[in-house]
């Protein structure tokens, strides 16, 4: 990769775009092996499912002992901003993280994020002092505001979470990267490898995913893939592709195919 192409998040360099999740697999050995097979120093997981009163010793977080990540600890479970503000307290008090994803959704048969709560949430959290990472929808005004508001990073989804249906509206995710100041993530809503590449063409700075990985067939050959392609794409974008065209050109001067 270019040694100049950095991805700074609130000061820190990090060494690779694939935020990983720690939830759904089949058991800690493959989420271990999935981890270090997708290169990434970015943990997320829910809040609500670590000891708080004793994080190092909590059972995720303990079967990674030995290894250095930024943790980025999420307010899953939270119906509105004042729930996901305790929620990010408690686990900044703890030592957890002062990163903190906020997620917020009242639908519970979608999941989507509520962007009244979800901003009033991230205004908040940004003036204490946290490096906040809200997860919202890919409504391109909305995603100003909140980096307006002091997100370090903004996390629109490709589709609701879980449901691997990729990027539903590429058009919304090239007008928030083209209007960004901060670094922006996608999170939520890929399935494969191609979605991946797809985002990373768009000119997304990185991608989350938990689900994609966790429940396919092979986890860690998974993990392996999403890297690669976050890689692929990234390239990809930065070397730029042709302009698309209705009608063919040859890949050859027609002049320089006459005998002479």
């Amino acid at each position: 990769m270019n040694n100049n192409d950095k991805f700074i998040i609130a000061g820190k360099e990090l060494s690779s775009r694939f935020f990983i999740g720690t939830g759904r697999y089949p058991n800690p050995f493959v989420q271990n092996e999935a981890i270090k097979a997708s290169g990434s120093d970015v943990l997320t997981f829910a809040i609500r499912r670590v000891n708080l009163e004793a994080p190092d010793e909590d059972a995720i977080l303990q079967h990674l002992e030995g290894q250095t990540f930024t943790y980025l600890p999420n307010t899953s479970g939270a119906k509105t901003a004042d729930e996901a503000i305790r929620i990010a307290r408690l686990a900044k008090a703890s030592g957890l993280s002062d990163w903190i994803k906020i997620e917020i959704s009242v639908n519970e048969k979608t999941l989507l994020p509520d962007p009244i709560e979800t901003l009033k949430a991230t205004e908040v959290l940004a003036k204490e002092g946290f490096v906040v990472l809200p997860y919202t929808s890919d409504d391109p005004v909305l995603c100003k505001r909140l980096e307006e508001a002091g997100a370090a990073a903004v996390m629109p989804g490709g589709a609701p979470i879980g449901t691997g249906l990729g990027i539903l509206n590429p058009y919304n995710l090239s007008l928030i990267v083209e209007e960004a100041n901060v670094p922006i993530i996608v999170d939520a809503g890929l399935g494969s490898a191609k979605d991946v590449v797809q985002a990373m063409e768009l000119g997304v700075d990185g991608v989350l995913m938990n689900t994609p990985v966790a429940k396919a067939k092979d986890p860690v050959k998974m993990a392996t893939a999403m890297r690669y392609a976050i890689e692929a794409g990234r390239m990809s974008y930065l070397a730029g592709r042709i302009p698309q065209k209705r009608y063919a050109t040859a890949s050859s001067a027609y002049e320089s195919l006459i005998l002479k």
